[in-house]
């Protein structure tokens, strides 16, 4: 397979280039997680790939906790559907915490200290309640915990690590904590951890395919080993091609990719396009690299997607009701790219629910 049909194929099945699917839930269960650190990003990220969702339709879904807001991934934050929050930790959340023990001593957070916090939270989130983290921060602080800054994030992440909380509804532009178990309750059944390795595969080639056996290890935060046990369960379930003279896997069920994969796109920070790959230099040429995510910060700036390959970033600037879309592109771009980038701007902005235009 050529890099050019690989680029397509992908924006086909992260359904960036086809979004057919019309509830924001169905998006995030295809894809089986997506990338969340920027909250307003993440909104963007579904919607995108929901056919005529403005930001209320993903913003009820949320808070109808059909997508949970967690750490299940890497330590890192991702939205996933509620069916899967339970048995995605319980797959992934060992190996995670293992990598994490050393950061925790540095931090002087020990099992005392986390159960004391447990407490705490258990308390004041019974019956369903949302706190901001300044609200438990306080609540820490009557409780004589001194827990602050690093130390109340990876309090709150290792407890989410263990499925005691996750975020809950957003409070205007703050952020709230809750119980998980109230906000999606535990399937009857958990899965076994073959099957639960075996559903990680095929969402993932599913949702993001072509992709490597690599890529999925990185992306899941997973060993070679698992990855291979996961893939070898699904691996007649998917069609498979050589990209460079290594495999990749594909939903091979899936239409062949359309012709809007040729048209632009405006990608939020963090999306999946670029995040969900081990090398991206089939569609980011290595030199621009910093201009993705400056000084290596591991911050990574809204892209814009021509023909497949990222070949700029973007913002949105508010002007009254208005958004101005300000272009950074690596090279100067055609007419006719600017007329595809208009289109992307307005569907940005129907998104948003207000008026786009390039500036």
């Amino acid at each position: 397979m050529k890099l050019a049909e690989l680029r397509d194929r992908r924006l086909h099945a992260l359904h960036i280039a086809r979004p057919a699917l019309t509830e924001p839930a169905e998006v995030v269960a295809r894809l089986g997680a997506l990338q969340a650190q920027d909250y307003p990003g993440t909104l963007w990220a579904i919607g995108l790939r929901t056919q005529g969702a403005g930001i209320a339709d993903v913003q009820r879904a949320i808070a109808e906790r059909k997508i949970v807001r967690t750490w299940p991934l890497r330590g890192t934050l991702h939205c996933v559907a509620a069916a899967d929050v339970h048995w995605l930790f319980d797959l992934l959340a060992p190996r995670v915490l293992k990598k994490f023990e050393r950061r925790h001593r540095e931090l002087n957070l020990d099992a005392k200290q986390f159960r004391a916090a447990e407490r705490v939270l258990l308390r004041v989130l019974e019956g369903g309640a949302q706190r901001t983290r300044q609200e438990l921060t306080e609540c820490f602080r009557r409780s004589k915990l001194a827990l602050e800054g690093p130390r109340l994030y990876h309090c709150l992440w290792y407890l989410a690590q263990h499925k005691l909380l996750c975020f809950g509804a957003p409070r205007g532009k703050q952020p709230t904590f809750t119980l998980l178990t109230d906000w999606v309750p535990a399937a009857a059944s958990p899965l076994s951890r073959e099957a639960a390795l075996a559903g990680l595969a095929l969402r993932y080639f599913s949702g993001h395919g072509p992709a490597s056996l690599a890529d999925l290890a990185r992306w899941a935060g997973i060993g070679l080993g698992e990855a291979k046990l996961g893939l070898a369960s699904v691996e007649k379930q998917l069609d498979r091609a050589t990209v460079d003279g290594v495999p990749h896997y594909f939903a091979g069920e899936d239409s062949p990719p359309s012709a809007a994969v040729r048209d632009a796109f405006l990608l939020p920070g963090f999306d999946e396009y670029m995040l969900g790959y081990k090398d991206r230099a089939g569609f980011l040429d290595p030199q621009h690299a910093d201009k993705i995510v400056p000084g290596g910060n591991g911050i990574f700036r809204p892209t814009l997607v021509l023909r497949g390959r990222v070949l700029g970033t973007w913002r949105a600037a508010e002007r009254k009701r208005e958004l101005s879309i300000e272009l950074e592109p690596f090279a100067p771009l055609s007419a006719a790219d600017r007329r595809l980038l208009s289109r992307a701007a307005e569907r940005y902005g129907a998104f948003a629910g207000k008026l786009a235009q390039l500036a």
